[in-house]
């Protein structure tokens, strides 16, 4: 955005400003405006719906996951834990956010997968080329000068996948709330070999 303002040493003159507008969202890639239009996503996600409903056969009326297992993983597009894991419908409990952080959120999931729900064993996945990798904390501080406001919860960005795979095993294992952190294991997905590669929480 730019406008005029006189300028004091010349009259007749006028300075230019330019205004830059910044913002943390990331940009949207050249051409994608057209491609995408508004609803038109959920619209193709709703019909995809309609073809599914059309041969869903409904799965067991119990809650409980068979393999009484809690997966938490990253929310990353590129990977899909249940067919990484073997895991069918009704198995397991998937807990999903940003890099698959144990936050406080995670562990009031777990906290009612296991003490509600049944479950027993916990998975935790990262992977490689995590996008919080890009980020760091002053992610909150650029969010608050842009909308006013300090966000309260943290980015929980990390340089080391596997570092922080052993963090995340260690909130789960002290968590007071949870009743079973005796089977919990961390690993990092390789997005290049589709593989699992086993955190030592040492």
């Amino acid at each position: 955005m730019a406008f005029f303002v006189p300028s004091h040493s010349e009259p007749r003159a006028r300075v230019t400003i330019t205004v830059v507008r910044m913002t943390t969202s990331a940009p949207v890639p050249a051409g994608s405006e057209a491609a995408i239009a508004p609803g038109s996503v959920t619209d193709r996600l709703v019909e995809a719906n309609q073809r599914y409903a059309a041969a869903f056969t409904a799965p067991s009326t119990d809650a409980r996951p068979v393999q009484r297992v809690a997966v938490v993983a990253c929310m990353d597009a590129r990977l899909d834990p249940h067919a990484a894991l073997g895991l069918e419908l009704g198995d397991c409990h998937t807990i999903r956010n940003a890099g698959g952080v144990v936050t406080d959120d995670v562990i009031r999931s777990l906290t009612i997968s296991q003490r509600a729900l049944g479950t027993r064993s916990v998975v935790l996945i990262h992977h490689t080329g995590c996008g919080l990798e890009t980020l760091t904390e002053d992610f909150r501080h650029d969010l608050e000068m842009e909308v006013g406001q300090r966000p309260a919860w943290a980015v929980e960005c990390f340089q080391d996948a596997a570092q922080d795979v052993r963090q995340s095993m260690q909130r789960v294992r002290t968590s007071p709330f949870l009743l079973h952190t005796d089977d919990v294991r961390g690993f990092v997905f390789d997005l290049k070999t589709g593989l699992l590669n086993e955190v030592d929480p040492a």
